[in-house]
């Protein structure tokens, strides 16, 4: 197996696993605040990823004071603004819109990596950038005339992931991502935390016995093993790609929410899918639009 199909499996992995993110993130919500839930789930996964290296006799990795530096840009971006603008934003919105809002990660990643750092993006991708931004057009629309405070929340967090993603293609360079994964959740947690208190929000023993199943899934698979996954993933292909090929994850999700949470689809996130799964085809060189010169 060649590296390049060895990270698109790894993200399309990701993808199935990331797909309850929403699910387990909103049924851990009824007794656990936004942020607390956040933490709580973020250390754990620090926990996950711990055990993975000693595991893997990874430890000796931390002395890397480069791989700090690294995952210091990591924990700001990713971790505290991403998450907690994710996390905020599904208190106020319903688990498919967030799974597909989410999608616009695509164009956002697409203006970083081969706008302003001029990587190439061949014809088919930049059409295939532009139906993901109509597909989060469509989910947003409806909620317009009311202003979705939520799906806005998770439209600002898709701006802030390529800066991290650009540092964990630096970080898996010289370490393996059980550790920058590690020292991202490990550093992560204390300032999500603060943040928690600065919004009225208290860590409380009772609430997270009440949720702690959702709360050991979202840390150890959601935020843990799925994340290993994608690090290993954009190590071996374009972050852009690996974006468009994460975008499964809404089939998944909708499905799930539709089963466990009684949201069925609307026809405004059905009629979405359209736009993105040509996008998805594009972006990967799965489709053309023209031929190339002989």
């Amino acid at each position: 197996m060649t590296e390049e199909r060895k990270g698109e499996s790894f993200i399309l992995g990701g993808a199935i696993i990331w797909s309850f993110f929403p699910i387990f993130t909103i049924l851990s919500y009824k007794s656990v605040p936004s942020m607390i839930s956040l933490t709580v789930s973020t250390f754990l996964a620090s926990v996950f990823a711990l055990a993975v290296m000693i595991y893997r006799g990874k430890l000796y990795e931390l002395k890397n004071k480069l791989l700090w530096k690294y995952a210091f840009v990591i924990v700001v971006s990713v971790s505290i603004l991403y998450y907690g603008f994710y996390y905020f934003g599904l208190t106020r919105t319903t688990a498919g819109n967030a799974a597909l809002i989410a999608l616009f990660e695509v164009c956002t990643s697409y203006i970083f990596f081969h706008i302003i750092r001029k990587e190439h993006f061949s014809f088919e991708s930049k059409v295939g950038a532009l139906l993901m931004v109509l597909g989060a057009a469509i989910v947003l629309a409806p909620n317009f005339s009311s202003f979705n405070f939520g799906d806005l929340f998770i439209l600002l967090a898709t701006f802030f992931a390529p800066v991290g993603n650009l540092f964990h293609q630096k970080a898996k360079l010289i370490s393996s991502a059980e550790s920058i994964l590690f020292l991202r959740t490990i550093i992560a947690t204390p300032f999500i935390l603060l943040f928690a208190y600065l919004f009225g929000q208290h860590l409380q023993v009772f609430q997270i016995k009440e949720s702690l199943l959702f709360l050991v899934l979202n840390g150890f698979f959601i935020l843990g093993l799925s994340k290993i996954f994608w690090i290993e993933g954009v190590a071996r292909i374009p972050v852009t790609k690996a974006n468009a090929l994460n975008s499964l994850a809404p089939l998944f999700t909708l499905f799930v929410a539709w089963l466990v949470l009684h949201q069925a689809p609307t026809i405004w996130q059905i009629s979405s899918l359209v736009p993105f799964f040509f996008g998805v085809l594009l972006l990967t060189d799965n489709l053309k639009l023209k031929n190339k010169p002989a």
